[in-house]
């Protein structure tokens, strides 16, 4: 989901295709029970959100929400938002306390889902016409499709905020995970702006090019992406030879492979002639979490910070 672009070493092609995309550790917070906290949420209501399925009206704040989007139940974690959750899907393993159940995202069924009595759905994509088969159940759903920008997923927060009556966590959340790339950013050395960097999806070669929501945060580094080219004719998510990928001679290689096929610094080392490139002879290869890399969620100050730390030298 996506999501994600997050699944992708389990059926790599559905993640091409709604590649749940990647990521700030804005860990679970308390909810609480604050009883002035509580009337100002009250007030806030009904209120009026707009998803990818156009806008969703909340006569009251959702006390049940069920997650079908491991990016939104990080979102909705982040924002104070936990303890309204009472389910997530089968992927959705952050942070560890969500009430993870054997929901399905990519095959969801409407009755499964309406047992939980949710008075919300939160999903990123219309698989199987979810979203149709849920309205006609009479249950609020917000479609958040997968993120293609850092904006996007700034929008997205501040949208489950207002949905579930945490404006004002979500907009602490938005601030800091802005600054904290901002921060990651300016710590780069000048010299770093125009190396090349190769993001690597799977060890079949699969990468992201610029276009894609990991690809415009290379982007705010100044980096320039291999994958560019190849890109262009492949939906942003193409398949490149070791060959192409060795003669490109990238300054940096992420991994987000690391824990689904086990990819390391080591690994690509051994591979034949990567030897020579630049990013492995120079120590530049990036052993990312493949979730925190694969998401959109505020873990995406994580993920700018460990590729700051990896172009720092």
């Amino acid at each position: 989901m996506h999501s994600s672009l997050p699944r992708l070493r389990v059926a790599l092609p559905a993640v091409l295709l709604s590649l749940p995309l990647v990521l700030g550790a804005c860990g679970s917070g308390d909810s609480g029970s604050d009883p002035a906290a509580e009337t100002s949420a009250s007030a806030s209501f009904p209120v009026t959100v707009t998803g990818a399925n156009g806008d969703v009206t909340l006569d009251e704040q959702p006390e049940s929400i069920v997650s079908l989007s491991p990016t939104a139940t990080e979102m909705l974690f982040a924002i104070d938002a936990g303890d309204q959750v009472k389910a997530v899907d089968d992927y959705s393993n952050y942070p560890e306390d969500a009430p993870v159940t054997d929901l399905s995202g990519f095959t969801p069924n409407a009755e499964a889902i309406a047992g939980y009595q949710p008075d919300l759905v939160v999903l990123s994509n219309d698989q199987n016409g979810i979203v149709d088969a849920l309205a006609a159940l009479e249950v609020p759903t917000l479609l958040l499709e997968a993120a293609t920008s850092v904006d996007d997923t700034y929008e997205q927060i501040e949208t489950l905020g207002q949905a579930t009556g945490h404006t004002e966590e979500a907009g602490d959340v938005v601030t800091e995970t802005r600054d904290r790339i901002a921060d990651a950013v300016a710590s780069v050395p000048a010299d770093a702006k125009g190396m090349t960097v190769f993001h690597e999806l799977g060890p079949e070669l699969y990468s992201a090019d610029s276009s894609t929501f990991v690809g415009s945060i290379y982007a705010m580094f100044g980096l320039e992406n291999i994958a560019d080219g190849p890109g262009e004719a492949a939906g942003g998510y193409p398949q490149l030879s070791p060959e192409y990928v060795v003669g490109a001679a990238p300054d940096l290689i992420v991994l987000a492979d690391t824990k689904c096929c086990e990819q390391s610094a080591e690994t690509v080392a051994q591979r034949p002639a990567f030897d020579t490139v630049p990013a492995v002879k120079e120590g530049r290869v990036l052993e990312a979490d493949d979730d925190v890399a694969s998401r959109w969620g505020p873990r995406i100050a994580d993920f700018a910070e460990a590729v700051a730390k990896s172009l720092q030298g």
